[in-house]
């Protein structure tokens, strides 16, 4: 589809993708994809061909081969292939043009969770086993789909006691899985890669800290890799969260206020945070354990400290390599206030034949940089 050095390749299929033939390939004529953190990620394919096309009859007959169609799409990037999204096809709209005599097909899909939410398993029993167990037990059987669970116990192991209770299963894998996430302040999503045909699923704390992407650079002549770049300060957006641990023997809970940067897994971004604007109460809290409530309220603290949003767009072939979602990325000349180390909140694909652009979203929980430099 693309022209240079990227080249897009796309395969489908009910559960082993394979490459599309030739004929698919040329009626793409545009890709969008959607990676959000905290959210599933999904993408939408338009083809265009003649009216008396048979594709259009045969990428719909796809879907009776079996209960899903999967999708894998990767971009070589100078020989480097980069998986940008693993998923299943959800849905078909077909536009015929009685005029031109052309006809568009568009299909969206989901990320591999929506092979998750098919049905209610409501009732399963996992007798004697912590939360991060039953999760690891239920992404197994997604194995043949190419997922591998990266699964990160929670500080407070709760192991049931059989005798005592037994925990049920709760709604679709997906609901249950997310609802165990949000009781410890966890994430969960499927991210495609490392390689074409496998994702990882991850159920664990969301994470600012690892090595950054090669920096965003703005006004910085040759050097500049950013078509456009914005930043906005809302210093109104600060909330100290405080969360109630009840003592043991009076009954009596105890109000702890939790800053923003106090979680080892997402330091302060920003050398100057805004003072918090309002109190967030956690009422709920004051029936869990210390530990879980102290986790509750630093997911609640990281979220509630973004008060630095950039937005902006790239072209891949200058930038040299796709911007990741989930992860870190430096930026360069926007000024001592903005430039530092951002986390990737969104990012969305754009491609065309020969062109592979992108529009993302930058968070962090303050201005000016933690650090000297970032790099380049």
């Amino acid at each position: 589809m693309l022209k240079g050095s990227i080249h897009l390749t796309l395969l489908m299929g009910p559960v082993v993708p394979a490459p599309v033939p030739k004929l698919v390939t040329e009626a793409l004529e545009s890709v969008e994809i959607k990676n959000t953190a905290g959210d599933k990620g999904g993408f939408s394919l338009t083809f265009g061909f003649s009216s008396d096309s048979p594709l259009t009859t045969v990428l719909l007959l796809i879907g009776q081969i079996g209960p899903f169609i999967r999708t894998v799409l990767v971009a070589t990037i100078n020989g480097l292939p980069t998986p940008l999204i693993d998923g299943v096809v959800t849905h078909h709209q077909v536009s015929p043009d009685v005029q031109s005599g052309q006809t568009t097909l568009v299909l969206t899909g989901e990320d591999l969770t929506g092979v998750m939410n098919q049905i209610d398993m409501t009732g399963i029993p996992y007798p004697g086993m912590p939360p991060f167990a039953r999760v690891t037990l239920i992404l197994a059987k997604y194995a043949i789909y190419g997922i591998v669970p990266l699964v990160i116990p929670s500080v407070v192991v709760d192991v049931p006691i059989p005798t005592n209770r037994i925990p049920i299963h709760q709604g679709t894998d997906l609901e249950y899985i997310e609802s165990l996430a949000s009781e410890v302040g966890y994430v969960f999503y499927v991210e495609a890669g490392p390689v074409p045909g496998t994702s990882i699923a991850y159920w664990g704390p969301e994470i600012k800290v690892g090595v950054p992407q090669p920096a965003l650079n703005v006004d910085m002549d040759a050097h500049n890799n950013v078509e456009t770049l914005n930043f906005r300060f809302d210093g109104q957006s600060a909330t100290l969260p405080i969360v109630f641990i009840q003592n043991e023997q009076t009954k009596v809970p105890i109000p702890i206020p939790i800053p923003a940067g106090a979680n080892p897994l997402n330091p302060p971004l920003g050398a100057i945070p805004p003072f918090p604007s309002r109190v967030e109460m956690m009422n709920d809290t004051a029936n869990k354990t210390p530990a879980q409530a102290l986790m509750l309220g630093l997911a609640r603290a990281s979220k509630a400290s973004e008060a630095v949003t950039g937005t902006g767009s790239l072209d891949v072939l200058r930038y040299g390599r796709p911007l990741k979602a989930r992860g870190l990325v430096g930026v360069r000349g926007a000024s001592v206030a903005f430039d530092g180390l951002y986390f990737v909140k969104e990012v969305k694909h754009k491609l065309k034949r020969g062109e592979y652009k992108q529009d993302f979203t930058l968070t962090r929980n303050g201005l000016v940089s933690t650090v000297p430099a970032v790099p380049a």
